[in-house]
């Protein structure tokens, strides 16, 4: 065969004589192009069912094949005409059986009711017929390689159930459907719906019914299909909170960590509470802001008033003053102890001349130990005073005598509050006052922020940090927010009603590896089945169940190199370059 195959127009610029074999020879079911071997190969007949992405099966590690998908829309009138010949043509078969006094064909039985059902998807606009046509050309440098690489294929093809045949006497027209110039003289194609087509695409997805949205994020591949698993808990939730639940060392940091990340590329606003120190390279790496609070420099008030709040926010102040004290004492105020506080907190409020005037809020506010103080004077008061002392004193994290206090207006892209550096003791309390921070931080209809509560299980074991959880959960939404509660003690979140109330406010619900003795617990509190039961238990490190709408993913956590570096953690992060 010539290489001018096709007529075309020459030009100035000279083609290289590597751009187009010599010579073509071209046999019954094989053509030799220049000194090497190809052949094509036909898809002719398919299961009742296809995998998603079964094309791409068919590729030979190691070999060189294409793969050719022509597609062309049939109109709905056409395709309605075509499936009521089809099932008259089935509804002729039926009867004719039962005439003779036949059984009948569960075949014939099977195809008439798809063609009903299809023929109603079509009248409905829910699917749509596609003339699809599949071809392979296969390259080899000998005719045994070529030989043996075929068989792979069809071999590969009938484990798939898909019949594949080669291109008999039509290798020419098989080879100019495999130039990308939409043309398809072979013709070898057949009928099929719109979920059909779409699973021969080698990114298609069982778990993406629909386009991706524009805020969705990866959080992994399916454990079955290994297809991408995208989320998006802004546009397609009810809520915007998460609760992750796994136990020590299952990989929820890491899930975590490169949640975050994704959710930066998509200009969310992203605040961590992190006690342990696990996201300082995160946030250096990003450019974000660090605090540390209890640190000179990094007081907290939570007296402090805001620039900009609410018009109750006054009051709000006053009324969080108790909080923070029984979180702080660990125990509930009597009566008299809550009243004689409040009046301590609104004296302290007066001297420093802040009141329910918005003009008055950017005075310097007043401290605990001023509260602590006035408390001394009082009879009753005088106890509590005693027992807040040790905490609200010089050089404690309340101390505002060699700084201001913490603002809540300071913004970054990534925000991280380390906690590490607080003792044990002030955790509960420290927690709560940072996300009274973070709280204060947010408005109505501002910018998508994401709050991620890492280790919350210091919060869920305290009566009031685990009523401020429940209500910022509760709440968020409503300031665009959402919540992210990470935890590895399972019995904190399903064993009160607090607990349960974060779950049952958390739209998106990822449980990843639990021990032994809390799998009965979280498959109660999650209505998991036997099989979800099964995998929770022996989950690989990164692996989990994705729960939300409806939807119940069985998915493996994956990264780029950049971010696996930055989500590596404890002993696992010494080996970062």
């Amino acid at each position: 065969m010539n290489r001018n195959l096709f007529n075309y127009r020459r030009t100035s610029a000279a083609l290289e004589a590597d751009l187009w074999p010599d010579t073509a020879v071209f046999e019954m079911r094989r053509v030799r192009i220049g000194d090497s071997w190809a052949a094509v190969l036909l898809v002719t007949g398919y299961p009742a069912t296809l995998p998603w992405g079964w094309a791409a099966q068919l590729a030979v590690p190691g070999s060189r094949v294409s793969l050719t998908l022509h597609l062309d829309g049939v109109a709905a009138q056409v395709a309605a005409s075509q499936l009521q010949r089809r099932r008259s043509r089935f509804e002729s078969q039926r009867r004719y059986q039962a005439v003779r006094g036949r059984l009948d064909d569960p075949a014939v039985e099977a195809a008439a009711a798809d063609a009903a059902d299809l023929a109603a998807q079509v009248a409905r606009g829910h699917s749509q017929l596609h003339r699809q046509a599949v071809y392979l050309t296969v390259h080899a440098e000998t005719p045994a390689e070529l030989d043996l690489v075929c068989a792979r294929v069809r071999s590969r093809a009938a484990a798939a159930m898909v019949d594949v045949r080669p291109a008999t006497a039509r290798q020419l027209p098989g080879l100019i459907a495999g130039v990308p110039f939409g043309i398809d003289p072979v013709g070898a194609h057949r009928t099929v719906d719109t979920p059909t087509a779409a699973a021969a695409f080698p990114f298609a997805s069982p778990d993406m019914d629909g386009p991706v949205p524009d805020s969705a994020v990866l959080y992994g591949v399916n454990l079955y299909s290994g297809s991408p698993v995208m989320w998006d808990r802004w546009a397609s939730m009810d809520n915007h909170n998460s609760v992750t639940i796994a136990r020590s060392g299952a990989g929820k940091s890491y899930l975590t960590k490169t949640t975050i990340l994704r959710e930066l590329y998509q200009s969310v606003r992203v605040v961590v509470v992190d006690p342990e120190s696990e996201y300082l390279d995160l946030a250096a790496h990003v450019g974000g802001t660090i605090h540390r609070p209890g640190s000179p420099g990094a007081r907290l008030n939570p007296l402090a008033m805001p620039l900009e709040g609410e018009a109750d926010e006054f009051a709000r102040r006053r009324l969080f003053a108790g909080t923070v004290v029984e979180t702080l004492l660990g125990e509930k105020l009597t009566g008299a102890e809550a009243a004689v506080l409040q009046r301590a907190v609104a004296a302290c409020y007066e001297a420093a001349g802040i009141g329910e005037d918005r003009a008055t809020w950017a005075r310097q506010a007043p401290s605990m130990a001023d509260v602590a103080a006035v408390l001394a004077t009082d009879g009753v008061g005088a106890d509590l005073a005693a027992r807040l002392d040790p905490w609200v004193g010089a050089g404690t994290v309340f101390d505002t005598s060699d700084t201001a206090a913490a603002s809540a207006g300071a913004r970054s892209p990534l925000e991280v509050w380390d906690l590490a550096s607080v003792p044990p003791e002030l955790a509960p309390v420290v927690t709560l006052l940072v996300l009274d921070q973070i709280w204060r931080s947010l408005r109505p209809g501002g910018s998508r922020t994401l709050v991620v509560v890492d280790e919350a299980w210091l919060m869920l074991r305290t009566g009031q940090g685990a009523a401020w959880l429940s209500r910022l959960a509760k709440s968020a939404r409503k300031r665009n927010c959402g919540l992210a509660v990470v935890t590895q003690d399972a019995e904190d979140v399903t064993g009160s009603e607090l607990g349960r109330t974060v779950i049952h406010n958390a739209a998106t619900q990822i449980i990843m590896r639990q021990a032994a003795q809390a799998i009965d617990a979280v498959a109660a509190a999650f209505k998991l089945t036997a099989a979800e039961t099964a995998l929770i238990g022996s989950a690989r490190l990164g692996e989990g169940l994705l729960l939300g709408g409806g939807a119940h993913v069985a998915f493996r956590a994956i990264a780029s190199p950049e971010e696996h570096r930055l989500a590596l953690t404890g002993l696992s992060a010494g080996s970062r370059s």
